[in-house]
C-alpha cells in the first residue's frame, strides 16, 4: 500500500517520508513586482524550459508541441481541485508558462532538430584530423545521432493520422500527470533526485519510442511498433495503476460543474470532428464534384 511505498523510500533517502508542504500558486494574482519575481525564480520554471526543450527533440513538430503545452495548461485548470500546486494565476498559466518558458524550450530544442536534420557528417579519421580542436569536436560529434528524421504528423490529413496524434498526445498528458501525483502521493519533493531521473530516463525512452511509434502509424511498410514504443506504453500505464491505487481517498473534492462541462463539450468536438472532416466532407466534395462533371 501506500504507506509501505513510502516507507520504502526512506531506505533510499532518510530525508523522505515526510509529508510535503501544499503550496499554491494562486494566492496572490496582483501583478505586482513581488509577486512576478517570486514566480520567475520558482524552481518549476526551469524545469518547464529544460521539460519542453526536450519534448521538442521528442516530438520534432511545433504545431504538436504547442497543442500540448495549451492541454496541459487546461488539465491543470481541470485538476487544480485535486492538486493544490495546479492552482497558478492567469499570468502564470498563459504569460510565464505557455508563452515564455514553453515557448523559449520548444524553440530550442526545434531548432536543435533542425541542426541535427540538416547536419553534414564526415567519415575522417580522428587522426587524420590536425588540430586539437577538431578532434574534441569529431570525439563528441561520436554522442550525436548518425541521422535524423523529420516528423510530420498531419493529424487533419487521414482519421488513422488524427487517431495517432491523439493517442500520443493523450499520453503525453498522462506521463506528466503521473510525475504531479506520484510526488504527492509518496512524499517526494519536486526537486529530488528520483524525480529527476524518472524525467531523465523517460526522455531517454521517449525519443526512440515516439520514433517507432511514428515509423508504425506513417509506414505502410512497419507492422508492428517498436519495444521501445511498448516500454514507453508500459510504463506509464503502470504508474497511472499506481496513481489509482494509492490515490484511493487522497482526492475527495469533487470537479466543479464548469470543468465537467467544459470536458463533455470538448469530448463531444473531439468526436465530432473526425465525423465531419474524414466522413461528412469527402462525401460533399464528391457530390460537388459530380454536379460540375454533369454540367
Amino acid at each position: 500500500n501506500k504507506h509501505d511505498a513510502r516507507r520504502f523510500f526512506t531506505y533510499l533517502d532518510p530525508s523522505l517520508g515526510i509529508p510535503l508542504p501544499e503550496k499554491s500558486y494562486g494566492d496572490a494574482c496582483e501583478l505586482t513586482y513581488d509577486n512576478v519575481v517570486s514566480q520567475v525564480f520558482d524552481e518549476f520554471v526551469l524545469a518547464h524550459a529544460l521539460g519542453w526543450f526536450c519534448k521538442a527533440l521528442i516530438l520534432r513538430d511545433y504545431t504538436f508541441c504547442w497543442i500540448l503545452s495549451v492541454m496541459f495548461e487546461v488539465m491543470e485548470y481541470s485538476l487544480s481541485h485535486q492538486l493544490n500546486n495546479f492552482d497558478e494565476c492567469w499570468w502564470d498559466h498563459w504569460i510565464l508558462d505557455v508563452l515564455i518558458c514553453n515557448w523559449l524550450g520548444m524553440y530550442l530544442g526545434v531548432k536543435t532538430c533542425e541542426y541535427f536534420e540538416m547536419k553534414q557528417y564526415s567519415w575522417q579519421g580522428l587522426a587524420e584530423i590536425p588540430t586539437l580542436r577538431g578532434k574534441m569536436k569529431r570525439t563528441m560529434a561520436q554522442f550525436t545521432p548518425k541521422s535524423w528524421t523529420k516528423f510530420e504528423w498531419d493529424m487533419t490529413k487521414s482519421f488513422k493520422s488524427y487517431c495517432t496524434v491523439l493517442f500520443i498526445l493523450t499520453m503525453f498528458l498522462i506521463c506528466e500527470l503521473n510525475a504531479f501525483y506520484l510526488k504527492t502521493l509518496l512524499w517526494i519533493p519536486p526537486a529530488h533526485s528520483i524525480n529527476v531521473i524518472r524525467i531523465l530516463l523517460y526522455f531517454m525512452f521517449g525519443i526512440p519510442g515516439v520514433r517507432e511509434a511514428y515509423q508504425y502509424f506513417h509506414d505502410v511498410n512497419c507492422k508492428r511498433i517498436g519495444p521501445q514504443a511498448w516500454l514507453l506504453i508500459g510504463s506509464i500505464a503502470t504508474e497511472v495503476l499506481i496513481v489509482c491505487k494509492f490515490g484511493q481517498g487522497e482526492f475527495p473534492n469533487p470537479a466543479p460543474k464548469e470543468i465537467v462541462y467544459f470536458w463533455v463539450v470538448f469530448l463531444s468536438l473531439l468526436t465530432a470532428f473526425p465525423m465531419y472532416q474524414f466522413y461528412l466532407l469527402p462525401k460533399l466534395q464528391d457530390k460537388s464534384k459530380g454536379k460540375l462533371k454533369a454540367q
